[in-house]
């Protein structure tokens, strides 16, 4: 699990250092208040591309600049504002992992948990990531009972059991009409076990998931 953790942050960082030359970084052996400045106006004007640049920057010149913990929260915000979720979730991970306190580690979990929901695109697609979400979202729960952000927990806990029994449905029928019965009656009895029913189900509008924090 370490190393598959280890090639996650290698890729992504891969990913960062080769933004076209535009974005690439020539500047080198400046304050760490020069560099966080850089990223908050290339945050402001959109160019993530290079903020991400200059964060490498701050990193490897400042590893223990007090200005990091902000500019990575900073920078997992921006990324889930740009809808780039997989570069969110980097640094959210980064931020739990270095700098997340008591205090401030509870706000983390729940950004983790806001990325990985509206990661979920194509339901058939991200099966995985549905039910990695769920298990997230009620260990989250479980541990914070009384957060603030208990009540848009259980609200995404709702709609990803129903993105849940809405999938099994579609699979049964599927194989009910390839005659698989057997296959068929297996999807039914993981619906007779959720914490929904067929009568609390109403199909959505395409794109529902999203739309929950917009």
């Amino acid at each position: 699990m370490k190393a598959k953790k280890m090639l996650i942050t290698l890729v992504l960082v891969a990913i960062v250092s080769g933004c076209s030359s535009k974005n690439t970084v020539k500047e080198y052996d400046k304050t760490a208040e020069y560099w966080y400045d850089s990223i908050t106006q290339n945050i402001t004007s959109s160019n993530l591309d290079k903020a991400d640049n200059y964060y490498i920057s701050l990193r490897s010149e400042h590893m223990r600049s007090p200005l990091l913990p902000t500019a990575t929260m900073m920078l997992a915000q921006a990324h889930i504002a740009d809808e780039s979720y997989q570069m969110a979730d980097y640094y959210i991970d980064e931020y739990i992992k270095k700098y997340a306190s008591n205090q401030n580690l509870e706000y983390a979990k729940f950004l983790k948990l806001k990325a990985s929901f509206l990661n979920i695109k194509d339901i058939n697609k991200d099966q995985k990531l549905i039910l990695d979400t769920i298990n997230d979202a009620n260990a989250f729960v479980s541990r914070y009972p009384s957060s603030d952000y208990t009540s848009s927990v259980n609200t995404m806990l709702v709609r990803l059991h129903m993105t849940q029994y809405m999938l099994n449905e579609s699979v049964a029928r599927l194989y009910e009409r390839v005659g698989k019965d057997g296959a068929a009656q297996m999807y039914r009895d993981k619906n007779r076990n959720s914490v929904l029913r067929e009568s609390d189900i109403e199909a959505p509008k395409e794109g529902y998931l999203e739309k929950f924090f917009n």
